[in-house]
């Protein structure tokens, strides 16, 4: 029965899409009628289905085989490698663009947003290719270390990170970064070096480089050859010459690198001098998941130049779902969460996971996902992570940069998109059924934001959606971060430098019609007292009418920091009036919550209100209020008041080359160094304390001091007084107002 439901699938195309060309296809699901075949049938198209319910041995078969058939990649690493122009030439050369775009024109498919193009930024975007029978997803990855929140989702959601490198301006950190992310998700790595056509002579130097920095494991899978204007094959080629000079040392290298995996292949190597590489898959692809092997491909986007032998490299020899490390999915939440590992089984049923965000004003929200199992059709039921009601997925596309391509059905491998999900966002699992609410993935380790700008809406009243359209930005981008500061009751939006927050900006103004004022956040100073002291007030007024009169008599104490305000009550003999003592407290907290000196809050201080006067008739509460406002600004006055400053505690990573001068930068800034540590190779950890004062633009400040490698995460730590010169500044300023 099963063999005579599924004979269409012989000799056909089983991946389930249709592709371009005059031949279309459309996969049915099992459940569908055979009235539904014939309707299909009638308009043309080839059909290939199991009228099995549920579905039979071979139609399972077929679609697992179809993953084997599906190739996924991410393009990481630095600005300016070339990772857009190498994507454009990719499907170009597979024919799924009729010419390579321009970047200086903004042509290309990854930047198709105008905010992309005017940055000559791409900013993730998600393509796909076939190449000799196999679909092909990659992701073009922004390479700006602001932008670490697009690119390293991105590795989520691929078996390979294909490191992309400059021939001409050799490894740059975010070459190293992006390696280290992808070995710490135990992803299989590529290295790609572009532009080889402008640094032919410099290549060898960049390979020994290569080697150098990201260990002997990394071996030339082609080498360039004629000047860089065309690449050698040297694993199924062992013959012939090239740049580097024979072409069979290369391919010996790369046999013995793989062979040494597996045993039996040893022996047959050192017997035979030779192991026909056609028959190394399964060692091959075990060397790439251990990153035993990290292959290196040489490439011009520009002139084309091993653009076709890379094509054969991603379909021949790296992973296909089946193959590669599986993610690090959890079961449960916190401690008791188990590991657990999805199965790339189109039968099974689904787990997803959204690794990207896009909120669009016209089209709304959609969730760009990986399917990790199971397979997701139209109209099936989804849940979003632990939601209790499912959505139906109505549409699915398989994304061509700004073109949406739909598709009847995605199986494990393949990249998609559902849209107008309102519940779907970043990192959530998809899933079909109910018990997989608590199932997630491992968190990434994203760095946190902590460059601030403080922002305002510049109509008045505007503020509500203002927050809805932050929010909706920030749904976009896991390195984005707003709150709202009631100590200066400001909204401060949190990225990783200046650029970051200026594409923001860019977005909120261009994309949403919004305009806002920014300016660097208020430093959330205090003030205190060092000393006790006495103040007194009478507030006495007569207006022709009741008169108004009130007299206190208060002493302040300093308290250890961090203490807050105490408000004491010793009045003896009623020369206070109960009643009145609350107004009394009023008027002092009105000088705690507007300061004394400088214009900021009071803190650490004891108030204890001990004597007054009052009028059986003048007597209220508004001149209790004004009195004990004045008595309380008298004493702090005499009270040697100061200014107090955030210090924060800052934890610094860098390379170790540039520890001395990162230390010698916090004490500039009148910074402590209170510790390092280091944490891997020619990595260290620098700890430290330092105003919080200082640090405006410190990211700009540490990527000069680090070649842009240094990242820095700071907490709250405690307040001090700050200089005697800046507490001068501090104060004139605020007499000016006062006077004013």
């Amino acid at each position: 029965m099963a063999a005579q439901a599924c004979a269409g699938l012989q000799g056909s195309d089983d991946t389930g899409l249709w592709s371009g060309g005059r031949r279309r296809r459309l996969a049915r699901r099992p459940c569908e009628p055979e009235h539904v075949n014939q309707r299909f049938k009638a308009r043309g198209w080839r059909i290939s289905g199991c009228k099995e319910t549920p579905p039979c041995q071979a139609h399972s078969t077929a679609r697992a085989s179809a993953s084997r058939r599906i190739r996924t990649l991410a393009l990481v690493g630095p600005a300016a490698a070339g990772k857009t122009s190498l994507s454009e030439a990719l499907l170009h050369r597979a024919g799924a663009i009729g010419a390579p775009g321009s970047l200086e024109r903004g042509g290309t498919v990854s930047d198709f947003d105008p905010l992309e193009r005017r940055m000559q930024h791409s900013l993730n975007t998600v393509m796909h290719l076939q190449h000799a029978g196999t679909r092909v997803h990659f992701i073009d990855t922004p390479g700006g270390p602001d932008f670490l929140g697009q690119s390293l989702p991105a590795l989520e959601a691929v078996e390979t990170a294909a490191i992309v490198i400059n021939a001409a301006t050799g490894i740059e950190p975010m070459a190293v970064r992006m390696m280290a992310y992808a070995a710490s998700r135990q992803l299989d790595r590529l290295i790609i070096v572009n532009k080889i056509d402008t640094a032919a002579d410099q290549l060898p130097a960049l390979l020994a480089q290569i080697q150098a920095t990201f260990g002997k494991e990394c071996l030339p899978i082609n080498l360039p050859d004629a000047g860089g204007t065309t690449v050698v094959d040297c694993f199924y080629n062992r013959e012939g010459h090239s740049d580097f000079g024979s072409v069979d040392a290369a391919h010996r290298a790369l046999v013995e690198q793989v062979v040494e995996v597996d045993a039996n292949f040893v022996d047959r190597y050192l017997n035979d001098g030779d192991v026909d590489p056609s028959e190394l898959h399964a060692p091959l692809e075990q060397a790439l998941r251990e990153g035993h092997l990290i292959p290196v491909c040489f490439v011009s986007a520009r002139t084309g130049a091993g653009v076709a032998e890379l094509l054969d490299v991603i379909v021949k020899l790296l992973p296909n779902p089946t193959e590669g490390n599986p993610p690090d999915f959890l079961n449960g939440e916190g401690e008791s969460a188990q590991p657990m590992q999805a199965r790339p089984d189109p039968s099974l049923h689904v787990l997803a996971q959204v690794f990207k965000v896009t909120v669009d004003p016209y089209v709304g929200r959609m969730g760009i996902f990986r399917v990790h199992q199971g397979t997701v059709s139209r109209d099936s039921l989804l849940y979003v992570g632990d939601g209790r009601k499912p959505f139906k997925v109505g549409h699915l596309f398989m994304l061509q940069g700004k073109d949406h391509v739909e598709v009847s059905q995605a199986i494990p491998g393949d990249i998609v998109a559902v849209a107008k999900v309102d519940e779907i966002h970043f990192d959530a699992v998809l899933h079909d059924a109910a018990e997989d609410d608590h199932i997630h993935l491992a968190a990434l380790d994203f760095p946190v934001p902590v460059h601030g700008l403080a922002i305002e809406p510049k109509r008045h009243g505007d503020e509500q959606r203002m927050w809805e359209i932050l929010t909706k930005l920030i749904d976009e981008d896991p390195c984005l971060k707003v709150e709202h500061v009631a100590t200066t009751n400001e909204t401060i939006v949190y990225g990783l430098g200046e650029l970051h927050l200026r594409v923001l900006l860019d977005r909120l103004r261009e994309v949403h019609k919004f305009e806002v004022n920014t300016r660097p956040p208020r430093i959330a100073y205090r003030e205190s007292v060092s000393a006790g002291a006495e103040g007194h007030h009478r507030h006495k007024k007569q207006t022709g009418g009741a008169g108004q009169f009130g007299e206190v008599f208060l002493r302040i104490e300093p308290l250890p920091r961090g203490s807050g305000f105490e408000f004491v009550d010793q009045v003896k003999g009623g020369t206070i009036p109960t009643q009145y003592i609350p107004a009394v407290e009023k008027g002092v907290r009105e000088v705690l919550a507007h300061g004394a000196i400088a214009g900021y809050p009071v803190v650490d201080v004891r108030v204890i209100v001990y004597d007054g006067k009052h009028h059986s008739v003048d007597s209220k509460e508004i001149a209790f209020v004004t009195a004990g406002r004045k008595a309380f600004l008298d004493a702090i006055l005499k009270a040697q008041p100061v200014v107090l400053e955030p210090i924060v505690a800052i934890e610094i990573s860098a390379p170790d080359q540039a520890m001395g001068d990162i230390t010698g930068d916090l004490s500039a800034k009148r910074g402590m160094v209170t510790g390092t540590a280091n944490l891997a190779t020619g990595t260290v950890l620098v700890k430290g304390q330092v105003p919080m004062s200082e640090l405006s633009g410190y990211q700009s400040r540490l990527n000069a001091l680090t070649a842009g490698q240094g990242r820095y995460t700071i907490t709250l730590s405690h307040h001090e007084v700050v200089p005697p010169a800046v507490q001068q500044q501090l104060t004139s300023g605020f007499k000016a107002r006062d006077d004013e």
